[in-house]
């Protein structure tokens, strides 16, 4: 089976190098007892029949909208897509930070309020770390 001419397109590097290996194999494939031949012969044949054979798409023509701009094609999406595509992404970034800068401008907040509590009661701070505070504090209740 030789072919005289190289197949065109993209796969004809693989088939190249399909036809290359084909034929080193089949140098040593006299030596090899009958078996071992039968079952490669089978497994040729299954292999053959399971190969595809992709049909040649032919490449669409853009639709023209009525001002004739083109509405698709094969172009792919170009920068704008990309630019497209990443802006929800900047989007979520940016709602993450402002959450964060929100929970802790409001766990500082929280923070300040304790701190201006216990600054202004009449009790010193260092009552409310004595443990017999924290007894009086349940019995009153």
């Amino acid at each position: 089976m030789n072919h005289s001419t190289a197949p065109l397109g993209p796969e004809a590097p693989i088939d190249r190098f399909g036809r290359q290996v084909a034929s080193r194999l089949s140098e040593g494939a006299p030596e090899l007892p009958h078996d071992i031949a039968e079952r490669l012969r089978a497994a040729r044949v299954r292999a053959v029949s399971r190969r595809r054979v992709e049909a040649v798409v032919p490449r669409r023509q853009p639709v023209l909208a009525p001002a004739g701009l083109p509405l698709g094609g094969d172009e792919g999406p170009g920068w704008w897509g990309g630019l497209a595509s990443a802006v929800p992404l900047v989007m979520l970034a940016a709602g993450l930070v402002a959450i964060n800068v929100i929970q802790d401008d409001l766990r500082a907040a929280e923070l300040a309020e304790v701190d201006a509590a216990l600054l202004t009661d009449d009790l010193p701070p260092a009552a409310y770390a004595d443990p017999g505070f924290a007894q009086f504090l349940k019995s009153d209740e």
